[in-house]
C-alpha cells in the first residue's frame, strides 16, 4: 500500500487510532449483543401461570411507602430524575421476568437507580397511598385508578411530578432500556415514545411478506366504522410488523392453542401491519392508514391488539410481551362482555378465577 513519507504515525496518533479501535469493537459487541436479545426467543415464550411461591421486592425499592409526593421529594433531593411507581402482584409470572430478567442486568439497574427512585404498589393491597394530587387511597384502590389492567405496570414522574411515561406489561430488556433512556434524556418532552422508537430503529418498515396470516382475519378492504352502524360482535385488530420475532412466537405459540383460536374466531380479527400505508376507516369512521392510526394510538411494541365493543369503542389493549393464559383471559373477558360491567380487567377476573388461570 502507497504511504507517502511524509506521514508519519507519532505516538499521539497512534493512541487515538488504538482508542477508536477499541470503540469500534466495544460498539459491535453491543450490537450484537443486542441483536441476539431481540432473537433470543426465551424473552418472548415462558410459562405464565400463577407462581408457586410470592415474589419479593429487590432490596433497594423505596419503603418509604404510602406518601408519592414525599418520595419524590426525597428522590430530586437525592439528585435524582424523579420516581418510578411499580404496580404488581405476588404470583404474577410477567412480575417475576420483570424482577429477574430486567431489573437483574447490571446496566439497567445502575442506570434506574442513578435515575429514579422505585416505590411499589401491590394491586391488591391495602395500605394506604397518597397520591401525586394529594388523595388518599388504598393501594388497591389506587391500582383501579391508574386503570393498571396488567402487570407489571410503571408510571414514571418527573421533578415536577408530572407522569410523563406508562408502561403496561412486561417489555424485553433492550425496549425497557429504551424506555429509561427516553424519559431520562428528556424525549417525552418533544416527541411519542413510537416516534423515539422508530427513530433508533429504522429497520422498522412495512415488509408485505413479513405478517402471520392467519384463516380468522378478515381481508381488506380494512372499513371497520362502527359509529354509524353498530356491529354485532367485538372486534380485535392485531397491529404486526414485518421481521418481528415477537410476532412469530405469538403466532406459533399462543395462537396455535385451539382454546385460543376457538375465542379469537368469537370476533372480528384484523391484522394490520403497523408501519404501512394500507387504507384504513377506524372503528371511530375516521379515515387513515394503518401507520397512521398505529401512530394517533401511540404504539410502539408488536403484535399489539386492541379490542372494540359493538359501537367502536376501545375497550382494552395487549402490547406488551403476553402468553397463553393472559391471553385466554382477555378473550374471555371480551366474549363475554366483562367490559360491560367492569372496566377493571382486574377487578373482573376475580369472579373468573374456576375458569381462567391467569
Amino acid at each position: 500500500m502507497y504511504r507517502p513519507e511524509s506521514l508519519k504515525y507519532t505516538e499521539p496518533m497512534r493512541r487515538v487510532f488504538f482508542f477508536n479501535l477499541m470503540l469500534l469493537g466495544l460498539v459491535c459487541s453491543f450490537s450484537l449483543g443486542a441483536a441476539s436479545k431481540l432473537d433470543d426467543a426465551s424473552e418472548y415464550k415462558f410459562e405464565d401461570s400463577l407462581l408457586d411461591e410470592e415474589l419479593v421486592y429487590p432490596d433497594w425499592f423505596a419503603d418509604s411507602f404510602g406518601d408519592l409526593p414525599e418520595a419524590l421529594a426525597s428522590a430530586i433531593k437525592a439528585g435524582k430524575k424523579g420516581l418510578m411507581v411499580y404496580f404488581g402482584q405476588k404470583r404474577c409470572s410477567y412480575c417475576e421476568r420483570f424482577l429477574k430478567h430486567n431489573l437483574e442486568a447490571p446496566d439497567i439497574k445502575n442506570y434506574l437507580q442513578d435515575n429514579f427512585d422505585v416505590v411499589p404498589v401491590d394491586i391488591w393491597g391495602i395500605e394506604d397511598i397518597v397520591t401525586m394530587d394529594g388523595d388518599e387511597l388504598t393501594e388497591r384502590e389506587y391500582s383501579v385508578f391508574e386503570g393498571t389492567n396488567f402487570t407489571p405496570s410503571l408510571i414514571f414522574y418527573n421533578e415536577k411530578g408530572e407522569q410523563v411515561l406508562r408502561l403496561r406489561g412486561f417489555y424485553p430488556p433492550y425496549k425497557f432500556r429504551a424506555a429509561l433512556k427516553y424519559v431520562v434524556e428528556g424525549f417525552y418532552k418533544t416527541e411519542s415514545l413510537r416516534q423515539y422508537m422508530a427513530r433508533a430503529d429504522p429497520g422498522m418498515i412495512f415488509d408485505p411478506d413479513g405478517l402471520n396470516e392467519q384463516d380468522f382475519f378478515v381481508r381488506p378492504p380494512y372499513n371497520l366504522d362502527r359509529r354509524r352502524f353498530k356491529a354485532e360482535i367485538p372486534l380485535v385488530v392485531f397491529f404486526e410488523q414485518g421481521k418481528c420475532h415477537a410476532c412469530d412466537v405469538l403466532h406459533t405459540g399462543p395462537m396455535a392453542d385451539e382454546r385460543l383460536r376457538a375465542e379469537v374466531q368469537k370476533l372480528e380479527a384484523v391484522q394490520l401491519d403497523m408501519w404501512s400505508d394500507e387504507p384504513v376507516v377506524t372503528p371511530q369512521g375516521k379515515r387513515t392508514t394503518a401507520r397512521g392510526w398505529a401512530n394517533d394510538l401511540g404504539l410502539f411494541y408488536a403484535p399489539a391488539m386492541l379490542f372494540f365493543d359493538e359501537s367502536g369503542n376501545e375497550v382494552m389493549r395487549v402490547d406488551a410481551v403476553t402468553q397463553f393464559y393472559r391471553l385466554l383471559g382477555v378473550f374471555d373477558y371480551i366474549n363475554n362482555r366483562g367490559y360491560r360491567t367492569e372496566k377493571n380487567y382486574q377487578v373482573w377476573r376475580l369472579s373468573r378465577r374456576d375458569v381462567v388461570r391467569k
